[in-house]
């Protein structure tokens, strides 16, 4: 039965690539190998949880199996090929036919309560505009420590430096594989933290007004 669903799979998503292999990108689905990276670092706790672009779920029923509540996963897939399959497989999931650009002003939570998104976007075939605009809105809906993941079949990080720059985040490899095809990285990408709570940096801070205030004092004292 496995081996028949991934079959049926591949087919659907290599007739999806033929019909349109900018949006899709890949001629197959992320095999299980980069699922496990994708969400090793995800856990029942984290969610709600974003998906981008889940095709024919691979990466959910990986986050399914990280012990996931299905009820968590807000699915986000602009292909309508997909869409029938998913919402089979997942019936009581959130699932959104929409453009990932567009989520900044789609309001699909209230507040920040996103703690993690997995992305199976292709970045590579996206203009930088939008890469930034999909980067903008998944966090507008991150809590504090919360990390996109991002896979790749490229030599570095999808998100251009300059945009991560803009936006204030940082982006670390976690992992790869050679058992996908084509053979995959994976990224994390998260807020840089702000240096002026960095603790190290308030204690120098301290320790420089307490200097200059021992300066002042000896000053006015005339020494």
């Amino acid at each position: 039965m496995i081996a028949k669903t991934a079959c049926s799979d591949f087919l659907h998503f290599f007739r999806s690539w033929i019909s349109n292999p900018l949006r899709v990108a890949a001629i197959a689905p992320s095999g299980d190998s980069l699922a496990r990276i994708m969400t090793s670092e995800i856990a029942a706790l984290d969610g709600p949880i974003i998906e981008l672009g889940p095709g024919t779920g691979v990466f959910t029923r990986a986050l399914l199996a990280r012990g996931v509540s299905e009820a968590d996963l807000t699915l986000i897939e602009y292909g309508p090929e997909f869409i029938g399959a998913l919402q089979s497989r997942f019936p009581t999931a959130r699932l959104l036919q929409m453009d990932a650009a567009h989520l900044a002003e789609a309001d699909i939570f209230e507040g920040e309560p996103v703690g993690a998104v997995v992305s199976g976007l292709p970045l590579l075939s996206m203009s930088p505009d939008k890469i930034a605009a999909i980067m903008a809105g998944v966090f507008t809906y991150m809590r504090p420590g919360g990390a996109v993941y991002q896979f790749t079949y490229g030599p570095r990080c999808p998100v251009p430096r300059p945009i991560l720059d803009r936006l204030g985040l940082e982006a670390m490899r976690i992992g790869g594989t050679v058992r996908n095809l084509p053979p995959a990285s994976v990224y994390r990408i998260s807020r840089r933290e702000p240096l002026e709570l960095s603790r190290e940096r308030l204690r120098y801070r301290k320790s420089e007004a307490e200097i200059d205030d021992v300066a002042a004092f000896s000053n006015e004292a005339g020494g």
